[in-house]
């Protein structure tokens, strides 16, 4: 197996085929401490969880990892909590996804097959034969090629593996850019609520989120032209206080260590396969961070695809592979669907972008449903945690 990428969708899926007999090589184009430092998703679902658990990487997470039931939904002056594990009987951890890459490295670099680092000039070549291969410049400059069985794309939205799939298939690409983005913040400031608070405000939305006891995860709507400097830690704190704000209750403030603008969009690519090239991961799909889907997603994808490859290479059997890019899509196209509808309900678009009043009000007959309505919430619950890993 050649594995081209080491974010979560690389790392986890070399790590499932080891624990089945399954050699692979993961390359990287960054060293490790920029994989590492990569700041992205926090929200880890029920089946992630457990796959980390089932590979043996997950006891880092179980120490330190915060267990959550529920979230928080915020108008202003009404808050609700959804208690997931009585809607729909999952939970959700909060687990920084740097985090689990850091536990995948280790874990490779320990006991894995080989995870090579700072490799350049990556390309795969012959993927429509049984004997695909992939070109490269090491580390040390030296120009190497790795013969495989498969090559795996976990290589992200910018790598060289869709533009060969979507160009030998004639794929096709969705995509929509949502008139908005995310600031995020992170402060060493113990966080102020059990739960994720999940808020829609006149002023735009806003997350309160934690990465530890310690450390408070936060965002805020802004637009997309914004620039981060033009952001001081005290016009964050006050639209955070702002949009947030109920009474009796108030942020925790603290020393900003990590500020950023995300942009937010959804995209999907079709399909998810050519030959002996297979998409994972941000390589095929990307969601808006509002349903907290995008590392899951990537851990459902290389879950399934693990299973097809362990078939075909060990089984000689075609039937799972062959059916990989069609099941994986329909979960994808489900949480495209959630995303876009979390964010849809919780964010504001302003005058300038076509939005008005009547927007709003529609975003809060939506909310207001969610808050008396047990059936709106276990759908949300269920959505949320994670659906089963159809297989």
């Amino acid at each position: 197996m050649g594995i081209i990428g080491a974010g979560p969708a690389g790392l986890l899926l070399s790590r499932l085929l080891h624990v089945q007999g399954i050699d692979s090589v993961v390359l990287e184009n960054r060293d490790r401490a920029y994989v590492e430092a990569r700041i992205r998703a926090g929200i880890l679902e029920s089946h992630t969880v457990q796959t980390l658990r089932d590979v043996g990487v997950g006891d880092r997470l179980d120490r330190e990892g915060l267990h959550h039931t529920g979230i928080h939904l915020q108008i202003p002056g009404e808050r609700v909590h959804l208690d997931f594990e009585a809607l729909c009987g999952r939970t959700v951890w909060v687990y920084g996804q740097t985090e689990v890459v850091k536990d995948l490295i280790a874990t490779q670099l320990d006991e894995g097959p080989p995870l090579l680092f700072c490799v350049t000039d990556v390309q795969p070549h012959d993927v429509d034969t049984d004997s695909p291969r992939i070109t490269f410049t090491d580390a040390d400059g030296v120009a190497q090629e790795l013969q495989c069985d498969v090559v795996v794309g976990a290589d992200g939205f910018h790598g060289v593996s869709r533009p060969l799939v979507t160009a030998a298939t004639g794929g096709k690409v969705w995509e929509r850019v949502y008139p908005f983005s995310w600031l995020g913040i992170l402060a060493d400031a113990a966080p102020a609520t059990d739960d994720l608070v999940y808020a829609w405000h006149p002023d735009g939305f806003a997350l309160y989120s934690m990465r530890s006891p310690s450390v408070s995860r936060l965002y805020v709507q802004v637009d997309p032209t914004e620039k981060i400097e033009d952001w001081s830690d005290e016009r964050i704190w006050d639209a955070l206080d702002e949009r947030l704000g109920l009474s009796g209750w108030s942020v925790n403030r603290g020393p900003i260590t990590e500020k950023s603008i995300l942009p937010m969009r959804s995209f999907v690519s079709t399909p998810m396969r050519h030959g002996r090239l297979f998409l994972a991961g941000d390589a095929a799909h990307i969601v808006p961070p509002t349903g907290a889907k995008g590392l899951n997603l990537a851990v459902a994808d290389v879950t399934l695809l693990a299973t097809a490859l362990v078939r075909l290479l060990q089984e000689k059997e075609t039937d799972l592979v062959d059916a990989y890019s069609d099941t994986a899509l329909r979960r994808i196209w489900r949480c495209t669907h959630f995303s876009w509808w979390m964010t849809s309900m919780l964010h504001t678009v302003s005058a300038a972008q076509g939005g008005d009043d009547f927007d709003h009000q529609l975003q809060l007959s939506q909310l207001r449903r969610v808050f008396a309505s047990e059936a709106a919430q276990r759908e949300l619950a269920e959505n949320y945690t994670g659906l089963p890993i159809e297989r």
